[in-house]
């Protein structure tokens, strides 16, 4: 049921046609910037790279996490439809490791993520905030399902689930030589968590 308030909120205005073309300029100026460089790339060198002024990127992104989190918009739409999909099969802890597997392949696609995203865990203020949220619930579901089903021990939090899978993100970012630590690390957790 809706709750009705007071003051009714409008729907966002349209963007004019020159506007939409220059977010839309910046969004792939930054993911390019940020597969790059990372998430630390110069805001100022995104801009410029878009054709536009720094202004006109603090206009649409008022702050880096306000990019980023529009950048990774569509990266945790397909967790999240992954997540869905994961929670029909028939073993809830085979599908909660394939879901934090993503995860971890999702954050190494840009170098500074896994930190970005450990940064607001529990920031609801961060423009960021909209990415981890929607991540937390659908991970609250597979570990729920799995904890149920007496594979996961029932002390294990979400919250803590995922910090520890940014971790082991952000340890295989530091050593790219080795393609096989996150699966190594991620294993490693796993065990104790039955």
């Amino acid at each position: 049921m809706a709750v009705s308030t007071s003051q009714e909120t409008s729907p966002p205005r349209p963007m004019r046609a020159d506007a939409r073309r220059n977010y839309d300029r910046l969004l792939a100026e930054a993911r390019t910037a940020f597969a790059a460089h990372g998430t630390d790339a110069s805001l100022e060198d995104i801009a410029r790279r878009a054709g536009v002024g720094i202004g006109t990127l603090y206009r649409h992104f008022p702050n880096r996490h306000a990019l980023l989190s529009a950048v990774f918009e569509d990266g945790v739409s397909d967790l999240l439809a992954r997540s869905r999909e994961l929670l029909g099969t028939p073993d809830p802890c085979t599908s909660l490791v394939t879901w934090l597997r993503e995860i971890v392949t999702h954050a190494g696609e840009y170098r500074g993520l896994s930190r970005a995203l450990m940064s607001v865990s529990y920031d609801n203020t961060s423009a960021l905030a909209r990415c981890s949220h929607p991540i937390r619930e659908a991970g609250t579901a597979l570990l729920t399902r799995a904890q149920e089903a007496g594979k996961v021990r029932p002390d294990v939090a979400i919250g803590d689930l995922l910090q520890l899978t940014h971790a082991i993100a952000l340890a295989a970012e530091e050593s790219p030589t080795d393609p096989d630590l996150a699966d190594r690390l991620l294993k490693l957790t796993l065990r104790g968590l039955t």
